[in-house]
């Protein structure tokens, strides 16, 4: 079989009427979706509050009490302070408050997260003010040229820079899927997209395959001056050591303005197929000509996407083509896959019904999902697709369900990647069976997987590593130059969920070793114990992740090296949060 292919993908069954997402009842309920993204659900001006306000506010900032809920509304803050910089002068401002005052600042962008950086559910918020960087700091200036490159505030959303880049004709090589994410939030935690160069490509100078912080050139954060005993803006470029803590930060700083590097726009196609065994596609290295490396080799560019007790999963395949193929639908707007991020009645009550502790119906609901998924294409016309990078490579919208995810990232070699795929799968698969011969459903949602480069200062012309990416290379392995990240995914309150996930977060952590290495998905989750959930393995948190970036890297651009850089410049932890000071005791 030809791992890349022309005919429309095998699905018989007809098209589900897509509907709009109904909001379940079941989280936290502190937002709310919209056509232009999540929201809070109140936000009362300073005179209407019904919390105490904060002494000696610095004026003319705009402050409100707002509700805020993450990414799986897991975490849901109401009693608790926003304000509204309209300058990055207005950051510094609230920093030199907050230290005066006993105060901690928590940048808030558009909350698509799962790790509690920015507060913990049920933590005391009394003395902590998020700082919302969405209505205001969202300034953009794109610099053409080949390679370009293009200016941001931490407030700018990826949809917002994707546009302006387009206009310009420039486009990043490889994007995450939502368009929502603010720059800043997306640079915080390492945000990546799928997809490598092919043997013989010659990419477009200045592409890069790791994560966004790769492509930093220079940033500004507002950091403590010992000089002057206050904190002020500071522009770090990529030579200089001490960004390196910055480039992938946790929250534990605030960047208010990052540049980055853009190669010129590509034209790509987007292949969706669905008459692939799952046994096939992740089956054993060298097994079949459907193996996900065929079409790694291929394309360079594939994500995979599998429901739970189904046998078919959704496989992307990207490549570049310059010219439009002859069959393909061009695409001239990105999110063209409208029933991804819209369900049904009938299924938002099948979920209700799961997680309520029908666990039985869960199959029904997968199958259903993966139906819908392929003959909705059909339907549509949109199985193979083809316009500027943006267009085909965006494709999760604010709309779509909120579900919980865990996410970690293998590093290993290229040569390797569908052993690590396989492994997981087995694994994975033996899991599900047990628990349901056990009469139990832990998992609901899909595994999705994708593949990336590793990142390395090289793709910017040289300067210093993102410290704390999970796509850091590892000099002492230069034959790990690709990442595999393995996500998969429950809705929240699902019972027995949290058992599944620690029991297969340890088999991820004991298995990739020696041949290759596991880091954390910093925005996912982790460190799971069956009793706590995620978040809550002190070994983990403790020992495994500082490990995961020291060993094999050089004296002085290690684990400690970057905490003691960002403590450095935060002397006071003014940028931080319970749950980070527990991860980086800081």
């Amino acid at each position: 079989m030809d791992p890349v292919r022309d005919s429309v993908p095998v699905n018989p069954d007809p098209p589900a009427g897509p509907s709009r997402r109904a909001l379940l009842g079941a989280a936290a309920g502190a937002a709310v979706v919209t056509a232009t993204g999540w929201t809070p659900l109140f936000r009362l001006t300073a005179d209407a509050a019904t919390i105490s306000p904060p002494p000696e506010f610095p004026p003319g900032i705009t402050l409100t009490q707002q509700a805020f809920s993450n990414w799986s509304e897991q975490i849901a803050l109401d009693q608790v302070w926003t304000a509204v910089p309209g300058t990055a002068d207005d950051v510094v401002a609230l920093a030199n408050w907050a230290l005066a005052h006993g105060y901690q600042l928590r940048a808030l962008g558009q909350g698509h997260n799962w790790a509690p950086f920015l507060a913990s559910d049920g933590q005391d918020v009394s003395h902590t003010m998020l700082v919302d960087t969405k209505p205001r700091l969202t300034a953009i200036t794109v610099h053409p040229g080949n390679p370009g490159s293009i200016t941001a505030q931490a407030g700018a959303t990826l949809d917002a820079v994707h546009a302006a880049l387009e206009s310009a004709g420039l486009g990043f090589a490889a994007i995450p899927a939502p368009g929502d994410l603010t720059v800043g939030g997306a640079l915080a935690i390492g945000a990546h997209g799928t997809g490598l160069p092919v043997s013989g490509e010659q990419p477009p100078a200045g592409s890069a395959f790791g994560t966004l912080s790769n492509l930093v050139l220079f940033l500004t954060a507002v950091v403590w001056d010992p000089a002057s005993a206050r904190y002020l803006l500071r522009t770090f470029q990529r030579d200089d050591p001490d960004i390196g803590a910055f480039l992938v930060h946790l929250g534990r700083a605030f960047v208010t303005e990052v540049t980055l590097q853009v190669p010129v726009n590509s034209r790509m196609r987007c292949q969706n197929w669905f008459d692939i065994q799952v046994s096939d596609l992740f089956g054993a290295p060298g097994s079949s000509s459907s193996n996900l490396d065929q079409y790694l080799s291929a394309t360079g560019r594939v994500e995979a996407i599998w429901f739970p007790f189904t046998t078919i999963p959704w496989l992307k395949v990207w490549s570049v083509a310059p010219d439009k193929p002859w069959f393909c639908t061009q695409l001239d707007a990105p999110y063209p896959y409208t029933f991804a991020n819209q369900v049904s009645q009938a299924v938002s009550d099948q979920i209700k019904r799961i997680l309520q502790g029908d666990g039985g119906l869960t199959p029904t609901f997968t199958n259903g999902e993966m139906a819908t998924a392929g003959s909705a294409m059909i339907a549509l016309g949109i199985w193979d697709v083809w316009g500027w990078s943006k267009n085909v490579m965006l494709y999760v919208q604010p709309t779509t369900l909120r579900i919980f995810e865990g996410g970690w990232a293998v590093l290993c070699a290229r040569a390797d990647v569908q052993r690590v795929v396989h492994d997981f799968y087995v694994t994975y698969q033996a899991q599900v069976t047990a628990a349901q011969n056990a009469g139990q459903y832990p998992v609901n949602c899909p595994v999705e997987l994708r593949i990336t480069g590793v990142d390395t200062p090289a793709a910017v012309g040289g300067g210093a590593e993102a410290l704390l990416s999970p796509a850091r290379a590892r000099p002492d392995h230069p034959e790990w130059d690709t990442v595999v990240w393995l996500d998969f995914a429950t809705y929240p309150g699902t019972p027995n969920s949290a058992a599944f996930f620690a029991q297969l977060d340890q088999w991820i952590l004991g298995h990739y070793t020696g041949w290759s290495m596991v880091r954390p998905e910093w925005s996912k989750g982790w460190a799971h114990t069956a009793s706590g959930g995620p978040w809550t393995n002190s070994t983990v948190i403790g020992t495994t992740w500082p490990d995961a970036f020291r060993t094999g890297l050089p004296a002085g651009a290690q684990w400690s090296d970057a905490v003691a850089t960002l403590h450095r410049y935060d002397p006071a932890a003014v940028f931080s949060s319970p749950f980070l000071k527990q991860l980086l005791g800081a």
